[in-house]
């Protein structure tokens, strides 16, 4: 279901994918793939010098605010892949023009699609920035089923993480080292409870060639705890 205030953001993204996609060689035969990076959560603590004077009324009415780092450039993470800067800088201007246009929503776990599915979104960001090689970002919890499960599991201590969804193709070179290409598209940043990326945990604001179906996963329970909270 498309919705206009917070349309796909794949239309979009195919769009730059053409003119992307023609700095690759003919004779590259790479395949964009569906790549996940995650990052943890910042640990607990309140940092009301990141909110903005209205952020800190709707906080007093019991809004929820995350942030914490989003990505990291030029250095391999915790999957073994590294974005390059000059990749990763163009991906998050123009991202920026989403979360400008309050249309930067996010879900809660892992899905599959290249699509941001609105009947599961639990979040929208609102605010991104670089912190030296790290892009930072602020997103506001929303009053949606899924937005009410990510708030339970925030209150109730559970350790989570963000995760970047994007399309792309990578290259490994001869020492091993896997680089994202500069096909690679930003699609949105979704909520999980575990991440690959150590030392970047959000907190709560109270205030050769090879392509392959890449899931930047490993095995988490969010899924029980949707059945804990559920009743299930």
């Amino acid at each position: 279901m498309d919705d206009p205030n917070c349309p796909s953001l794949l239309q979009r993204q195919m769009k730059r994918a053409g003119s992307a996609g023609n700095n690759l060689s003919q004779g590259n035969n790479m395949s964009k793939t569906l790549l996940r990076e995650f990052y943890a959560l910042c640990k607990d603590g309140i940092c009301q010098d990141l909110l903005t004077e209205r952020e800190k009324r709707e906080v007093e009415n019991g809004t929820l605010y995350l942030s914490g780092r989003l990505q990291t450039a030029d250095k391999q993470n915790g999957n073994g892949r590294v974005y390059p800067y000059s990749v990763l800088k163009r991906e998050m201007d123009n991202y920026k023009k989403i979360v400008e246009d309050n249309r930067a929503c996010g879900e809660l776990d892992h899905p599959d699609d290249s699509v941001v599915n609105l009947k599961n979104v639990s979040h929208i960001v609102t605010d991104v920035w670089w912190e030296g090689k790290d892009v930072m970002g602020k997103m506001k919890v929303l009053d949606t089923p899924s937005g009410r499960i990510l708030k339970d599991l925030v209150n109730a201590g559970v350790k989570l993480g963000i995760s970047s969804r994007g399309l792309g193709s990578v290259t490994e070179s001869a020492n091993g080292t896997v680089t994202v290409e500069n096909d690679f598209q930003l699609i949105c940043f979704d909520m999980v409870s575990e991440p690959s990326t150590p030392n970047a945990f959000m907190f709560p604001r109270n205030e050769g060639n090879i392509s392959t179906r890449l899931r930047e996963v490993k095995e988490n329970n969010i899924n029980d705890l949707f059945k804990k909270i559920l009743g299930e």
